[in-house]
């Protein structure tokens, strides 16, 4: 953005037909114009041209932008377990996407 870095993700090997998207950090003052989904769209199309057949990856249920962008780019929730982290119930989420 104006030439800044303001987010990044990963895309590491799961398997050899599945590629995990690892974290996705977005610049708070970068969120809405679609740098979020721009990433994950791009980590979508590089793992179809190194011939993964599946994404995968790990959030929590209260990240709640990240999960509609994982949505809007056709991620489906597969599972759900609750936890417990730093003395705070949490809800972790595994979530796939066919490529």
């Amino acid at each position: 953005m104006d030439g800044e870095n303001v987010g990044s993700a990963f895309l590491v090997r799961e398997s050899n037909r599945v590629a995990r998207l690892r974290p996705l950090l977005v610049e708070p003052r970068a969120l809405g114009p679609g740098h979020g989904k721009r990433l994950v769209d791009e980590c979508a199309r590089t793992a179809r041209q190194l011939g993964y057949r599946q994404m995968t990856l790990w959030t929590h249920d209260v990240l709640r932008v990240a999960r509609h962008i994982y949505e809007k780019t056709g991620f489906c929730l597969v599972s759900g377990e609750p936890y417990h982290s730093f003395g705070h119930d949490l809800v972790g989420e595994t979530w796939e996407l066919d490529l």
